[in-house]
Order: C-alpha cells, then structure tokens, then sequence
C-alpha cells in the first residue's frame, strides 16, 4: 500500500507543476513580455538626429548676366562672374580671356589706373575677335598711337553705372561724345556700328560690363 500511495502522490504533484507552467505560459502569451519589451526599446525619435539647417547657396554674380557670350565667361577664377565681381574694372576684365586685346590697349593707354579708381562706370568691352575685325595694320597704327587709342577706348565708357533697364538711349561717354543703344530685354546693339552685347550686366567691383562684338569708334 505504501508504494501505491507514494505513486498517487507523485503523480499529483507532476499534475499541479504541468497546470502551474500552463498558467505562466499563458500570461506571457497575453502581453506581459510585450510590456516590458516596449519599455526597453528606445522610439524612433530618440534614434533621430537632431535636424540640420541647409547651408545657403554660393553667391552667384552671373546670376543676372544675359546674352549668348555668357557660356564663353569662365566657370571658375579670377576670370568668372564672380572673381570679376571682386575687383575693379581693369583688373576684372585683365583675368578674361575674352578680353586679352583691350586689356592690352587699355594699358598702352595709360588708363588701368583711371578705370579702376572711378566709382561708377558702365564698359563695352570688345572681345579679341572684335578688335581681329580690325586689319592688323590698322590695329597696329592705333596700339602705337596714344592719343587716338585713348579717345577710343574712352569712348567705350560711360560714367555711370547702367543696368540693363537703363542702358538703351543717348549717353555721354568718357571721351566727351555720345554714344546710343538700342534694344530691350536681352538683345542691345550699341553705336552705328550695330555692334551687339554678346554678354550683358557683368558685376565688377566699380563697374558693370557689357561685353561686345564690334568696337566702338568715336
């Protein structure tokens, strides 16, 4: 009987630990872990980095510059729209490579100095293909000459400052003399010559330019 009994006693006991781990299962199953597994695991906007701010765009000195001569302006150094913006007119202009034949002139002239001590100026500058336009005998004529180069070159100034909205009409230049522009919006020829503003409103320190196809005789 011992034996009999030790065994209905054992096996009641394996019975209320099975019921027992059944209970415990079931607890978990109905969300107890999940609690504790939500308290632990940080939220998305913990990870998140705080925000950060857009650096502003780079200053763009050709962003108002117009004209098919535009595309031939360097996109880089001292010879782009913006290094031109930092520096006075004759030095702007002695970094374009568009512009190698009137710098050349403007310092036969004696007039670097003049250029770019002025406050205000409004340049056509014509590029080298413009003076190529020239015969080279003729050109030469003039590059030694200078009394007439100065007269020609200052005829392609005028003493203020013109944007593009103010640039058609009669102004006086530097040399004394008139000169006219026709045109609006983004299409201007200049003189009679008709010579055209490839490139329009560059920014230099004192100055804006308006680079041209043809030069300007007084």
């Amino acid at each position: 009987m011992n034996r009999n009994h030790l065994r209905r006693t054992s096996a009641g006991a394996a019975a209320v630990l099975v019921l027992a781990l059944g209970l415990a299962a079931c607890s978990e199953d109905d969300g107890g872990g999940d609690d504790t597994a939500s308290e632990d695991t940080p939220t998305a906007t913990e990870d998140s980095p705080p925000p950060t701010e857009e650096e502003p765009p780079a200053d763009d000195a050709g962003a108002q510059t117009f004209g098919p001569g535009c595309k031939l302006i360097p996109a880089s150094g001292a010879g782009s729209f913006n290094g031109m913006a930092t520096e006075p007119v004759a030095t702007a202009a002695s970094a374009n490579p568009l512009l190698t034949t009137l710098v050349t002139a403007v310092k036969k002239a004696g007039l670097v100095d003049t250029l770019n001590s002025a406050e205000a100026l409004t340049v056509f500058a014509p590029t080298n293909d413009a003076f190529a336009k020239i015969p080279k005998k003729d050109l030469d004529a003039v590059l030694a000459d200078k009394e007439t180069l100065t007269k020609i070159l200052t005829h392609h100034v005028i003493g203020e400052q013109l944007a593009p909205e103010a640039l058609a009409g009669t102004h006086e230049t530097l040399n004394a003399d008139m000169v006219t522009v026709k045109g609006s919006g983004e299409q201007f020829t200049v003189a009679d010559e008709n010579s055209a503003v490839l490139c329009g409103n560059i920014p230099t320190a004192n100055a804006t330019v308006y680079v041209v196809d043809t030069v300007l005789m007084p």
